[in-house]
């Protein structure tokens, strides 16, 4: 390996801004922030979800930030802060690097992911299903 992940993740946070889970929670609800739960959606089933967080999995993220995309999602043409979040902080670092790479401007991640977030006592609701 010429690369580890785990260097790749420390590279990415040199790079990004990194949010505590108090830091997180204090933009929950703010209209302008929208949090991005990057887990995969067997996650979301087994653990739960952060309020209004939008899910975009990890593997389309690209996809759905680039306006050109055909796969483009309007919320992130939003102008808003973006809070991404993964289990545990690290894909979460590589993908907020990612999209600020790509242009995205206010992008941050939540230090420690959703496993943080839980363990923190910070609000989960359980992923509605699919009708």
């Amino acid at each position: 390996m010429k690369k580890t992940v785990k260097q790749m993740v420390a590279d990415a946070n040199s790079r990004i801004e990194t949010l505590s889970v108090e830091e997180a929670q204090a933009l929950l609800g703010d209209e302008s922030v929208t949090f991005v739960d990057i887990r995969d959606v067997r996650e979301l089933e087994r653990e739960g979800v952060v309020p209004g967080a939008v899910h975009a999995p990890r593997g389309m993220l690209e996809f759905w930030v680039d306006p050109e995309s055909p796969y483009h999602k309007d919320v992130f043409a939003s102008g808003n802060k973006f809070v991404f979040f993964c289990a545990a902080g690290w894909r979460s670092a590589l993908a907020t690097d990612t999209v600020k790479s790509m242009g995205l401007e206010n992008v941050a991640h939540i230090d420690g992911g959703f496993s943080a977030w839980r363990e923190a006592g910070a609000p989960i609701e359980e992923k509605s299903s699919r009708k």
